[in-house]
């Protein structure tokens, strides 16, 4: 088989609803690169934003921020940024509405004074503390909490590519109307953040569109690639490239433009497809 280009989303893929990277994901990803496959996350996430647990697996590079930021093994190919008057008005709508967010760089997670606590409500809202499942997402949420720094003065951040905002109540809908002018408002990756949850990217960034200016990079074709994902902002991914799979867990708009879908990310999705396909 000629070596594929393998674009892994991260959260709702790659990582569980824990936030935990299943062991048979980890196996899979080292065999097929063993294999001689070049394999990217696509994500998101921001660099800051990628735990030890995914950074220590052998990935080629990476596809960020939703397809802001493009990284191989010999550096930084791509990176769009907001700038200080559109971030200013952002950041000063949110506060005003008590709206916490995180402005997610290459250098940091910066939270706002809502940020936590939204999030938290969101999170562990409908769990018993003393549950199992309260401390499976306590654990898994952990590496990712760890990483919110306080926010600086926003003339010193001039590498923010994406915003992620986390609401229960405030609508999503009065966000998007406010800036969907501007920018592209997508509701959140993260299901558990909630439906009035989202984030901002600048426009004309997507992950479709960050693949095609990799391939021309390296010089590969279209051909040659395969994608995985779960959720709406990997639509155009799968779309575009060559063969694309759903995960069992996927949304089912996902579902239906992808050529496979595979298992859940807990039923060893990624290995499982992986193994069908030849990979390892």
């Amino acid at each position: 088989m000629t070596n594929k280009l393998i674009f892994i989303d991260v959260d709702g893929t790659l990582c569980n609803d824990y936030g935990l990277v299943p062991p048979s994901a980890k196996l899979a990803i080292q065999k097929a690169q063993a294999n001689g496959h070049q394999i990217y996350l696509c994500t998101g996430r921001s660099k800051a934003e990628i735990t030890e647990e995914i950074a220590a697996l052998p990935f080629d590079g990476m596809i960020g921020a939703g397809g802001g930021y493009i990284e191989t093994s010999a550096g930084i190919l791509y990176h769009e940024t907001f700038n200080e008057a559109d971030l200013q008005a952002i950041v000063h709508f949110f506060n005003d509405n008590k709206i916490g967010y995180y402005l997610e760089s290459n250098h940091g997670l910066f939270k706002s004074k809502y940020c936590v606590s939204e999030m938290e409500k969101q999170l562990y809202a409908d769990l018993d503390p003393s549950s199992e499942a309260y401390q499976k997402l306590k654990e898994g949420t952990k590496g990712f909490f760890d990483l919110l720094q306080p926010e600086p003065p926003l003339d010193e951040l001039t590498d923010v590519n994406k915003i992620s905002f986390i609401h229960a109540d405030y609508p999503f809908q009065d966000v998007a109307t406010r800036f969907g002018d501007r920018f592209t408002i997508m509701q959140t990756t993260v299901p558990a953040f909630g439906q009035n949850s989202g984030e901002i990217v600048l426009p004309g960034i997507n992950k479709e569109l960050a693949i095609v200016r990799l391939l021309e990079h390296l010089e590969r074709s279209k051909a040659d690639t395969i994608a995985i994902g779960d959720g709406h902002n990997d639509l155009e991914m799968l779309q575009f490239v060559e063969y694309g799979v759903a995960m069992g867990n996927a949304q089912e708009a996902l579902k239906l433009v992808a050529d496979e879908v595979t298992e859940t990310h807990d039923e060893d999705g990624i290995y499982n497809f992986f193994d069908r396909y030849g990979l390892i």
